[in-house]
């Protein structure tokens, strides 16, 4: 079945799932791949669970209601192009090693307080997650903000030709998923293929933190909405104060604005300003700005700031690469806090430099003088420490049920994989 054809049938459901434990009635089911699953099996199961249109890729689970293509992936990506050409809803592409979520979640919280937004929800932002983002897009929605992951090149560039942004922001570029992108090089470069495709599509605005060398160096031939700590940009900011909170300034067209934020860490002081530059430029009043980024608590593991009996814990255990870790280290050590308690998991997917990262971190916790440490993962078990290591989260466990630290204000920090999200209960 061609994608015009089965784009009428998508509008017949208004609702696609690959997931045939989701089904809800009258939606369509795509039958996608995975390593140890095969949707096409489940496809005549969901009909039974209340889809209208199933989609196949393999002849022998075609039938009625039940319809044939040749890969269903790329007709998800396919469809999910199709409808948003057809809406032409003004879309805002955000991608960077570092701050994406958070930075999205800032900007959609902004623009909301005028417009109708769709923006990705959770961590949807690859190439199943960005077409199922963009299926949820109505002609209600006045704009759209999709967040675009990467961990390997060329990613970006499927992405961005799938949602076809009409605007951009790279948050930063920084030292993540090294082992599949081979360098740091490798990561700008995929970064920069947001910038490429609003280069080709001619007459693009993107918005681009002024004091980041790498991303002015591959900003040329577009047009570019500044924000930063220098004066005189379209939106410029300094911090006021962080202990543990996020308060700062903000000034555009010659007015200055205070913000007292719920966002824990320095380093999300360019993040609220890209929301701010961004709110600005499409019409959002000040006092509406302010009120989004003051009103923005963030949730799911990231720097979230969590009071136990015995502790107050910086939660930021949803994911972790050597920029992101020094940021929060430096953040935490600027902190007025005593005693001051950290635990760091292992970083993943850094290739043959890993150890050097993990080694570097060690050395910085050596400047830092916490009153404690605790290294969890083989990778900071191969550095030079003297602190104390555990293998995995359950053998950091079993020690805080044993002898629970209190009165600690506890940075805990490390991969997703390495699941430091288990901590806070113990804590």
């Amino acid at each position: 079945m061609g994608i015009d054809e089965l784009y009428k049938r998508f509008l017949e459901c208004g609702v696609v799932t690959t997931d045939s434990r989701n089904c809800p009635e009258g939606s369509m089911f795509i039958a996608l791949k995975g390593e140890t699953f095969n949707g096409n099996t489940f496809a005549a199961q969901a009909l039974e669970q209340g889809c209208r249109y199933a989609v196949v890729d393999e002849k022998e689970y075609a039938g009625d209601n039940i319809f044939l293509v040749d890969d269903c992936l790329k007709t998800l990506q396919q469809l999910a192009n199709y409808h948003r050409r057809r809406l032409g809803t003004r879309i805002i592409g955000i991608t960077g090693t570092n701050g994406k979520t958070t930075t999205k979640e800032l900007i959609s919280a902004v623009l909301k307080e005028k417009y109708n937004v769709l923006y990705t929800q959770g961590n949807f932002n690859n190439h199943i997650g960005v077409p199922l983002t963009l299926l949820r897009l109505t002609d209600k929605h006045d704009m759209a903000v999709i967040e675009m992951g990467a961990n390997h090149p060329g990613e970006i560039k499927t992405l961005v030709h799938i949602a076809e942004p009409d605007y951009g922001i790279i948050t930063n570029v920084g030292k993540a998923h090294l082992q599949g992108f081979g360098s740091f090089e490798g990561v700008i470069r995929t970064k920069g293929e947001l910038y490429d495709f609003l280069r080709e599509k001619g007459n693009s605005t993107i918005f681009i933190q002024n004091e980041n060398p790498y991303l002015n160096g591959i900003a040329h031939d577009l047009n570019c909405v500044r924000y930063g700590q220098t004066e005189g940009l379209f939106v410029s900011g300094r911090m006021v104060s962080c202990s543990p909170f996020l308060a700062f300034e903000w000034t555009s067209a010659g007015q200055t604005h205070q913000v007292q934020t719920h966002l824990i860490g320095s380093y999300n002081l360019d993040n609220a300003l890209a929301a701010a530059a961004i709110g600005t430029y499409f019409g959002v009043d000040a006092a509406h700005v302010c009120h989004a980024l003051e009103g923005y608590v963030p949730q799911n593991n990231r720097s979230q700031l969590v009071e136990t009996a015995y502790n107050k814990l910086i939660v930021d255990a949803y994911n972790a690469n050597p920029t992101s870790m020094m940021a929060a280290l430096q953040n935490f050590r600027q902190i007025e806090a005593s005693p001051k308690m950290v635990v760091l998991g292992d970083m993943k997917e850094l290739g043959p430099g890993s150890c050097a990262e993990h080694q570097k971190i060690v050395d910085f916790l050596d400047e830092c003088k916490f009153d404690r440490v605790l290294l969890v993962g083989p990778e900071f078990g191969a550095a030079t420490t003297h602190y104390e290591h555990f293998g995995d989260v359950e053998a950091v466990i079993k020690e805080v049920e044993a002898h629970r630290p209190e009165g600690f204000y506890i940075l805990i920090k490390g991969s997703n994989s390495m699941k430091l999200s288990r901590l806070p209960e113990y804590l």
